[in-house]
């Protein structure tokens, strides 16, 4: 049985379109900023993926970090909307909608929901960390593109 939930933040950044989602829609680029993180690869796109890549994080499951490989598929990259798909064994899927719009004084507001699916057994362990490592890739975005802290909506 597959478990689904969902959680969203907001990072606003003092940059333009085209850097913002030149950086949301490359996963090498963001290797330095993603908490779990540590190796990027590009591999051939899947067909119907804009480009495809290999990324090895690093789980911490008590006091070990166990690397954990799983594929990544950016489906759009358009200058405001940026969508990906990540597989990982078992059952697990993690998609993120990034939708960016430009506001006044140059300001970027990039909007991010993340929908994460797994089985029951791993749907709290892989639902944490997904969200810890992504409001984290989120507070360090913001500073790499020259923005503020992330807003998450209460709830």
């Amino acid at each position: 049985m597959i478990r689904r939930d969902s959680f969203s933040y907001t990072v606003q950044a003092r940059c333009s379109l085209a850097d913002a989602a030149g950086l949301l829609a490359d996963p090498a680029r963001q290797q330095d900023l993603h908490p779990l993180i540590a190796r990027v690869r590009r591999v051939s796109p899947r067909r119907g993926a804009r480009a495809s890549y290999l990324i090895t994080d690093r789980l911490a499951v008590g006091p070990l970090r166990l690397p954990v490989t799983y594929r990544a598929d950016v489906l759009v990259d358009g200058p405001d909307e940026i969508v990906t798909v990540a597989r990982q064994w078992p059952a697990t899927t993690v998609r993120n909608r990034t939708r960016l719009r430009a506001e006044p004084d140059g300001v970027v507001r990039i909007d991010v929901e993340i929908t994460l699916a797994a089985p029951v057994p791993l749907f709290g362990y892989a639902f944490r960390q997904a969200r810890a490592a992504h409001l984290g890739l989120a507070a360090r975005l913001g500073v790499a593109l020259g923005g503020h802290p992330p807003e998450s909506p209460p709830g």
